[in-house]
């Protein structure tokens, strides 16, 4: 291929090539042949080259040595080479670009030439890669030509003016005057560039907005001239007048009649218009009208007006065209909340394009869906919810399962709907609902005590059908080994009871222990409600023992410990085991929602950073002494020993009075602890609780709990309970009468014995009701025998219970 071939040749013989690499070597050699030409400033070929390469350029080859020669035929006086050079500096060349500055003059020169098409040219340009620096040189220009008499460059100067004020938007003053006079223009391409100039000096400037405000009865007039004018050639498009244009003024009347009642009422009439003459059988019309809808959407229009535009969407929905249904779900989705009388109207339509086979559609048609879900039609929308959750995609299940249960639980008719509801939506959708969809449903069948029996026997027969969805199995392990008992009874009043046998229940949870689709989670649910069987019934224990000690090494972590743990309370603690496994308590919510445990969370957060500043405290203040030198043998008699913040751990009475572990000749006297030191442990919204314990007398102990108000206002209604777990409470007391009765006898009784307690505070502040309570960490009281006759305090900190074994004694 020789190196002059005309532009149509090289194309020809681009898309000839079979391979992308023989298509590499077409495109290296006319370019190899285009550089050499530039070299030689052969004039007689320059546009012809750059041409030719300006398509290489579009092909996606790199054409950056042509900017120079781009620069250069900018600069001739040619036109045929003007038009080439601007459409390559167009091309080839940006505001980041050093040449761009150089091309700056001859854009200035073209734009005073007296040759309307070379004006153009540099207009075009201006428009298309003027930097800041060209556009604060060249707007006096485009100022001037925005006032000139003819129309072809008034049109082409507007569209630049636009780009300036995008690029340097203190240039807009500049323009202002002269775009108001352009209103005046009929030729409708300087209607359009008039136009669209005036939306973005109104956007950028709010002083400009209120002025061109004034301007809104011209632009209805010019608008009304579009509506009710004849067919006009040159502007008819499928039976439309310039829809163009009517969509530029319906956007600018939006923005000058958004917040504002004055330039809102002038327009609604002609809104009124716009939507009852234009056809909505064409695509074009369809245009006009969703520009209409917007604009009465936007702003300050009459009730009745935003009705019409919510019918206009309706009629978008019954297209067939999907692009327009899901513009106009897209609509309504974002006036639902202002509108949703005129929205439900059309309820119907829109749970029809649940239907529609897109994908776009469907979601758009779920959201708005759940948006018009209201409490007069939540069991009919649930209904056409709960079939589009069965054949819903799975990219869609996540979405509709959350969707329908913040939906039930906001306007649920009443608490057994509720758990029908979500039962059947964790039976068709259960492995895509959310996490915290398990802990919601256990709390709801907990507060509904009415409804235990009926709930437990439609999870049983549940998880009978389909172990597959692991949050039904979850919330039916955890029913059965809450309200088994229930279940065995087999009376049930709201449903056809269900004859079950002890064993029965037993095959069920063992088949979820022993399945491949359980996850360990589950697994664990299923064992611990296996294990609180074990007290609702009376013939299978031994069965029961037998498969908790099963999975006494399984491989997962937490199921072996729950099962070890379990087995302890079967084999030493059995006494204790009834106690341990009883029902669980009602779970509160507070005011805003949320868990009683999960309101305290930041209290609790409190209560350990105080815990870790008073631990830090104490060590600095004791110092190193003979318990952190254990090799020094021959250290002297030392103070005696602080108590620790830390939890109690046993002490040997036996140490030595020097406190030296290694002074084996020490004397056996133990010298008793001084008092403990006070612990702050709640401190919020200026009130602040401390402990302090110190020995009254020889058989008495003194606990003193302080309360102080720090804020500036007063409290009101102070409570304050404590509590202690159950079990440990009667441990405690045991324990304590057996070391009474040993010191009475002389004889060596118990060493030490602890008690855990459990502090809940209540009062009113600045008229807000505030709670605190010092869980899940509460307080550890640690005691020891001395002597024949005296109870000492050694030690106290803060602990993890369980808050729901707990007993308030005071």
């Amino acid at each position: 291929m020789s190196p002059s071939v005309p532009l149509q040749e090289m194309i020809r013989a681009i898309r000839s090539a079979r391979t992308q690499c023989e298509e590499r070597g077409v495109i290296q050699r006319e370019c190899a042949a285009i550089r050499a030409q530039f070299r030689q400033n052969d004039n007689g070929s320059r546009s012809h080259n750059l041409a030719k390469l300006l398509y290489v350029h579009m092909l996606g080859y790199p054409a950056h040595f042509g900017q120079m020669e781009c620069v250069r035929m900018i600069a001739s006086p040619r036109y045929s080479e003007k038009r080439v050079g601007y459409l390559g500096a167009m091309m080839l060349l940006d505001e980041k670009q050093d040449a761009s500055l150089l091309i700056t003059n001859s854009i200035k020169n073209d734009l005073s030439h007296s040759n309307q098409y070379i004006q153009s040219l540099a207009l075009c340009t201006l428009a298309c890669m003027g930097s800041a620096e060209m556009c604060r040189d060249l707007a006096p220009e485009i100022d001037r030509l925005l006032r000139s008499a003819n129309s072809y460059i008034k049109k082409k100067a507007a569209l630049c003016a636009v780009h300036i004020v995008r690029k340097v938007q203190d240039l807009g003053e500049l323009f202002v005057s002269a775009a108001r006079s352009l209103l005046s223009e009929k030729n409708h391409g300087v209607l359009h560039g008039a136009v669209v100039l005036i939306t973005e000096l109104c956007e950028r400037n709010p002083e400009t907005l209120e002025r061109f405000r004034k301007t809104v009865p011209d632009l209805v007039q010019i608008m009304k001239g579009l509506v009710i004018s004849g067919y006009s050639p040159d502007h008819d498009v499928a039976g439309v007048s310039d829809p163009f244009l009517q969509v530029r003024i319906l956007r600018l009347l939006r923005v000058l009649g958004r917040n504002n009642e004055t330039a809102s009422d002038a327009m609604n009439d002609l809104l009124a218009q716009v939507a009852t003459n234009t056809d909505s059988t064409k695509t074009v019309g369809n245009a006009v009208l969703y520009e209409t809808v917007l604009t009465v959407l936007d702003i300050k229009s009459e009730s009745g007006l935003r009705v019409l535009a919510v019918n206009i969407l309706g009629r978008f929905l019954l297209n067939n065209d999907r692009n327009i249904r899901y513009i106009a779900m897209t609509s309504l989705q974002k006036i639902v909340v202002t509108d949703h009388n005129a929205v439900q109207r059309h309820r119907g339509t829109i749970v029809d394009c649940l239907k529609d086979q897109d994908a776009s559609v469907k979601r758009r048609a779920l959201e708005l869906s759940l948006a018009l879900v209201s409490a007069s039609n939540i069991r009919s929308m649930m209904k056409e919810l709960l079939v589009f959750l069965s054949s819903c995609p799975l990219e869609l299940k996540a979405q509709a399962a959350s969707g329908i249960f913040i939906a039930a639980e906001r306007y649920a008719p009443s608490q057994r709907w509720h758990i029908d509801t979500i039962l059947h939506v964790l039976t068709t959708a259960g492995g895509d609902v959310r996490d915290e969809t398990v802990p919601n449903l256990i709390q709801l069948i907990t507060n509904t005590s009415e409804l235990h029996c009926y709930t437990v026997h439609k999870l049983y027969r549940a998880l009978l059908e389909d172990i597959s969805q692991q949050s039904l199995v979850q919330v039916a392990c955890w029913c059965i080994g809450e309200y088994g008992d229930l279940l065995l009874r087999g009376e049930c009043q709201e449903t056809e009871p269900v004859q079950v046998t002890e064993d029965d229940v037993l095959d069920a949870l063992e088949t979820v222990l022993q399945s491949h689709m359980s996850s360990p989670a589950t697994r664990g649910f299923a064992l611990t409600a296996t294990m609180k069987l074990s007290t609702r019934i009376s013939d299978n224990v031994d069965r029961i023992r037998s498969i908790v000690s099963i999975y006494g090494s399984c491989i997962d972590l937490e199921l072996q410990q729950r099962a070890v743990e379990y087995n302890a309370l079967f084999k030493k603690y059995d006494h204790m085991r009834a106690a341990v496994l009883e029902r669980m308590p009602v779970i509160q919510r507070n005011s805003s929602g949320q868990n009683s445990e999960d309101a305290s969370e930041e209290t609790i957060k409190e209560i350990q950073v105080t815990k870790v500043k008073q631990e830090e405290l104490v060590l600095a203040q004791q110092p190193a002494g003979p318990v952190c030198d254990l090799l020094d043998l021959l250290s002297g008699p030392q103070e005696p020993l602080q108590p620790s913040l830390a939890p109690a751990q046993p002490i040997s009475t036996t140490t030595a009075a020097g406190g030296d572990l290694l002074d084996l000749l020490g004397g056996l006297e133990l010298t008793p602890p001084s008092s403990a030191p006070t612990v702050t442990i709640y401190e919020k919204h200026g009130v602040t609780l401390t402990l302090g314990c110190e020995q009254e007398s020889d058989s008495g102990l003194l606990a003193t709990l302080t309360a102080s108000n720090s804020s500036d206002s007063d409290i009101s209604s102070f409570t304050l309970q404590a509590a202690v777990p159950k079990v440990r409470l009667s441990v405690f007391v045991s324990e304590l009468e057996q070391i009474m009765r040993n010191i009475k006898d002389g004889s060596i009784g118990v060493d030490g014995l602890s008690l855990n307690l459990f502090l809940i505070l209540k009062y009113e502040i600045t008229g807000i009701n505030r709670e605190g309570a010092s869980t899940p960490n509460s307080l550890f009281l640690s005691f020891f025998k001395s002597g024949h006759d005296v109870l000492h305090l050694r030690s106290f900190s803060l602990f993890r219970c369980r808050t729901d074994l707990i007993e308030v004694i005071t």
